[in-house]
């Protein structure tokens, strides 16, 4: 347990501008699953998303002037930030990864842990197959629990679009699932 555990973000903020290293600490331990999350949900791939949560903090210590709280949490702003680092390096692949592997199967049910992972790896493939802007909205709202407003500050844009955007989105989701499962029976 840090001794910083209560402190809010604007103050770690403000401790960390004037050298506090223990300050970004916290900020770090606070907020960067959740970045690692969205860009492993984002890209597939978790070396994708290393770089992303690397890139994401880096910018925080370069530039966390450019925070604005005013505009919105601190959790939301990473989230756009690391947004716009997972569509820059989506962009310059040209394509999406695949995750590339499962934990192991357990013993104990075999099969039926074999058949939970290829369903796993399904909706993730159809998450990743989703165009980028409902992807977004599905991967912050379903896979990482955003609110609405605080995924609509991190996509830059309004909440209605967010919930159109969700709902699109998992409308394709479900297209894409039933296709599967059709073509499987």
């Amino acid at each position: 347990m840090s001794s910083l555990d209560g402190t809010g973000d604007a103050e770690l903020l403000r401790r960390m501008a004037s050298g506090a290293e223990d300050a970004f600490a916290e900020i770090y331990r606070r907020h960067q699953g959740a970045i690692y999350r969205f860009a492993q949900g984002m890209s597939g791939s978790a070396a994708v998303a290393a770089e992303v949560t690397q890139e994401t903090f880096m910018l925080l210590i370069r530039e966390a002037s450019r925070y604005d709280p005013s505009r919105g949490p601190l959790p939301a702003w990473l989230m756009g930030v690391a947004r716009n680092h997972v569509r820059k390096v989506l962009e310059r692949e040209g394509r999406y990864r695949p995750l590339n592997g499962e934990r192991p199967p357990r013993e104990e049910g075999l099969e039926a842990e074999m058949e939970r992972s290829e369903r796993i790896a399904l909706v993730r493939q159809a998450v990743l197959s989703l165009p980028v802007v409902y992807r977004e909205a599905v991967v912050l709202c379903d896979m990482e629990e955003s609110s609405y407003e605080d995924a609509a500050r991190a996509l830059g844009c309004a909440v209605g679009t967010v919930r159109s955007r969700l709902h699109r989105g998992r409308e394709m989701l479900a297209h894409r699932l039933r296709s599967h499962a059709g073509s499987v029976a």
